[in-house]
């Protein structure tokens, strides 16, 4: 699969999950205490993402 999430920790010692696409990292999220709490973020984004609207800054 050409997209994946990836969860890694920081320099801080956090972990964060990546969105990663041909190994490129797209998108992350902020740093997490917790991996569960990084997992808890993925799919919140699987489950809220979809259905986002686009905005454009003007």
């Amino acid at each position: 699969m050409a997209h994946y999430f990836e969860i890694k920790k920081n320099k801080a010692g956090e972990f964060v999950a990546y969105f990663k696409y041909n190994s490129e990292s797209i998108f992350w999220t902020e740093g997490y205490s917790s991996k569960a709490s990084a997992k808890n973020a993925i799919e919140s984004i699987k489950k809220n993402g979809p259905g986002a609207e686009v905005r454009e800054a003007e």
